[in-house]
């Protein structure tokens, strides 16, 4: 193929991943993120097929799967994230009748395991607990999240929606409706009960003023605390607690059930705490338990 011809074809394909585009946001509005990905996928696809004298539109199956194979210094998170992309692509192009079959119709994605959560230490945790101003009544109200959130192992979305009357602090339980508006009952641990009597008390009317609410966690305008509002409070409290790990507000949730693993807890009573409909869901901790028990061999025993 000449040069003349090369570009020729690199203009066409151009053309085609602009139609595409220009149709899957007006169709389907994706986001400006999704758009620049899906560019850069469809043209690093033609770059590669324009060497061999191929165009996108008359790619076959065992080029594509050429193209992938050597990708070998990328994840298989990535190449399943591309072969999306090029199943969407060509689903377009066989709807429009630009070709007659897609090339990756039968093409399987690479195998992309499960990712371990990410969990706290239990130092970490004590640090972060401890990281709230405490003589101010918004440090005893994100104390008592805090302490809420790990002493019971809630989802942030669980936390943020608890009503007052969902805490029986009395008798230390807390009633919780999870996702497809599953109800359970959750013990509190001994310290978010003390918290939690501590915000009762008289902090949480300090924070809302007049204003009426049901909501448990109030802000400083007597309104609901937010998932984004909560998620930037646990930055700025890891950042005094000097956490350097990732840390995310699921974090203090997989540290709960962690923590309670590694002091002996079995895995049907953790899946009922957190609300898991299948234990196979609960099983991923078994694994990040064991990764902690092979760190503490490599780090204490003689010949680790």
């Amino acid at each position: 193929m000449t040069s003349v011809e090369k570009q020729q074809s690199s203009e066409r394909d151009e053309v085609l991943i602009q139609e595409f585009l220009d149709t899957v946001w007006s169709e389907s509005g994706l986001s400006k993120e999704t758009l620049i990905a899906y560019r850069a996928d469809l043209t690093a696809l033609a770059l590669w097929q324009n060497q061999v004298g191929k165009t996108l539109d008359t790619t076959d199956r065992s080029e594509i799967l050429n193209y992938l194979a050597n990708r070998v210094h990328y994840s298989a998170r990535s190449s399943a994230r591309q072969l999306s992309t090029f199943r969407r692509f060509y689903r377009y192009c066989v709807e429009e009748s630009i070709i007659s079959e897609s090339p990756v119709i039968s093409i399987s994605s690479p195998f992309v395991g499960k990712s371990l959560p990410k969990s706290l230490t239990e130092s970490e945790v004590e640090r972060l607990l401890d990281a709230p101003d405490t003589a101010t009544n918004l440090g005893i109200r994100d104390r008592t999240m805090l302490e809420t959130m790990y002493g019971a192992g809630l989802r942030v979305s669980e936390l943020v929606s608890l009503q007052v009357n969902s805490v029986n602090v009395p008798d230390g339980w807390v009633r919780l409706t999870g996702k497809g508006s599953r109800e359970r009952l959750v013990p509190l641990g001994d310290y978010a009960i003390e918290w939690l009597k501590r915000y009762l008390g008289g902090t949480r009317d300090s924070i809302r003023k007049q204003q009426i609410s049901d909501d448990l966690f109030v802000t400083a305008r007597g309104k609901q605390m937010t998932r984004q509002a909560f998620w930037q409070l646990l930055r700025k409290y890891a950042l005094i607690a000097q956490i350097k790990s990732e840390l995310s507000p699921h974090s203090l949730r997989h540290s709960f059930a962690t923590h309670l693993l590694d002091h002996g807890a079995d895995l049907r009573t953790i899946q009922q705490l957190l609300g898991h409909s299948d234990l196979k869901t609960t099983q991923v901790y078994t694994h990040l338990s064991s990764s902690r028990l092979s760190d503490v061999v490599k780090m204490h025993h003689p010949r680790g």
